[in-house]
């Protein structure tokens, strides 16, 4: 998923923002753990996928901050300070405001965030938290604070994304001195991330069964959608460096009389260099809750990536929603929809154009084939956030009675919020105009 550095106001008001569904969790296993303070890149009010499906569990179970990037305003007018929303299961989402003084100037930036976040953590009573992390850029608010555990939930390799910052990797080596466990977002990163930590744990893009399980019953055709001739074959996610243009040009050309529905919003991207040919339509960003609907109308999904280095470790979640929804799926040969799905003939893959319009010609006739189906949903039956969460809180609970017995209940009296000395960053002077 794309780091973002700096919030824009057009972003954070997006119609694109997801709900959960109505089935958050299969099951509801017991735990305790100290509070929860998420350290994120991308807004909760976005798109809803890995943090959501992981902190809303959490958020069931104690108390949750999902710290975002900072918001700069386009003025010095106002002063810096916290804006807090609360969210699903009392979730609360933690916003700092900051004038433009200090949009260019790092350092007072994270001095600014570390100093608000130290005055919230007061507030909140905020003395034995677990800090668990999706950007190692956030570690300039938050390396002096002391978390009795901390988790790096590496879900992407972010410094091979477009607009990275230059100091990613290298803060992500001091996260990894941090970190006591390192969860990865898929097999492929897993394989990277071991070897830079002792404690690393893959585990890779999971399912809500229920809730895309809802395309295979009766749900209403969007109105967007419904005019939209068959056969359909779609693809739903952020539309960005990682989407294969030439490869859907290619096929859009080559194949008049199917109709391609792209869903969801275009970042990072000029949208001019996308595919216009009468037989590919856009629909924009849709709610998490409506993905089903449109899900039911398509005849074949698609995993429309490149083959360049922001691909090259992701573990896309969709590869098993669209399965859910009991739709047929081809693949460029991501190597974590190759292994499983594609080794499994559960998914297609094909790495050219040529051979993905025979592979989605197939993937039409497919839906007839009960022996993929039975296949299909005997491999689902495997997997769900559910059993993800479930194994990540386990790996927490061993490691927090591993460094106090009762470090998992009990607040350690008289304990410093912060360590004591910490390095101050004068901040700028407000503008005399």
């Amino acid at each position: 998923m794309p780091p973002s550095s700096t919030v824009e106001a057009p972003l954070r008001a997006s119609t694109t923002a997801a709900r959960p569904s109505a089935s958050a969790a299969e099951t509801s296993a017991p735990y305790t753990l100290p509070d929860l303070v998420c350290f994120a890149h991308l807004h909760w009010d976005f798109v809803w996928q890995r943090p959501q499906h992981l902190l809303s569990r959490f958020a069931e179970h104690g108390r949750v901050f999902y710290v975002e990037d900072a918001f700069y305003h386009a003025d010095d007018l106002i002063e810096p300070h916290i804006e807090i929303k609360e969210r699903q299961n009392g979730l609360k989402v933690v916003v700092a405001h900051l004038p433009q003084r200090l949009r260019h100037d790092e350092a007072a930036a994270d001095q600014a965030q570390f100093e608000l976040l130290s005055q919230f953590f007061n507030e909140q009573g905020l003395t034995n938290y677990v800090f668990w992390y999706y950007t190692p850029m956030a570690l300039g608010k938050s390396r002096h604070f002391q978390p009795v555990l901390t988790v790096y939930d590496c879900m992407d390799e972010l410094a091979a994304f477009k607009f990275a910052p230059p100091e990613l990797k290298k803060r992500e080596l001091e996260l990894f001195e941090k970190a006591d466990l390192v969860f990865t977002g898929g097999q492929t990163l897993y394989e990277a991330k071991r070897e830079q930590h002792a404690d690393a744990h893959a585990f890779p893009s999971s399912i809500d069964k229920a809730h895309f399980g809802q395309a295979r019953g009766p749900l209403a055709e969007p109105a967007d959608q419904a005019g939209i001739a068959h056969p359909r074959i779609g693809f739903f996610g952020v539309v960005d460096e990682r989407l294969d243009i030439e490869l859907l040009r290619a096929l859009s050309q080559q194949h008049p009389k199917w109709q391609f529905v792209i869903i969801g919003p275009v970042v990072k991207i000029d949208p001019a260099i996308l595919p216009r040919t009468p037989n590919v339509h856009y629909l924009g960003g849709k709610d998490y809750k409506e993905l089903p609907s449109y899900l039911k109308g398509w005849d074949v999904a698609t995993l429309l990536f490149a083959d360049n280095e922001s691909t090259k470790f992701i573990s896309p979640t969709k590869t098993p929603e669209y399965l859910a929804a009991g739709n047929p799926v081809v693949s460029t040969p991501i190597r974590d929809v190759v292994r499983p799905y594609g080794d499994l003939n559960l998914v297609q893959i094909a790495d050219n154009p040529a051979d993905f319009g025979k592979a989605i010609e197939k993937a039409l006739t497919q839906r007839d084939d009960a022996d993929w189906r039975q296949r299909t949903d005997a491999y689902l039956a495997t997997i769900s956030w559910d059993q993800t969460w479930q194994a990540m809180v386990g790996l927490m609970q061993q490691r927090l009675a591993a460094k106090t017995p009762d470090a998992a209940t009990t607040t350690q009296a008289g304990a410093p919020l912060v360590e004591t000395k910490v390095s101050e960053v004068p901040l700028p002077p407000a503008s005399a105009n």
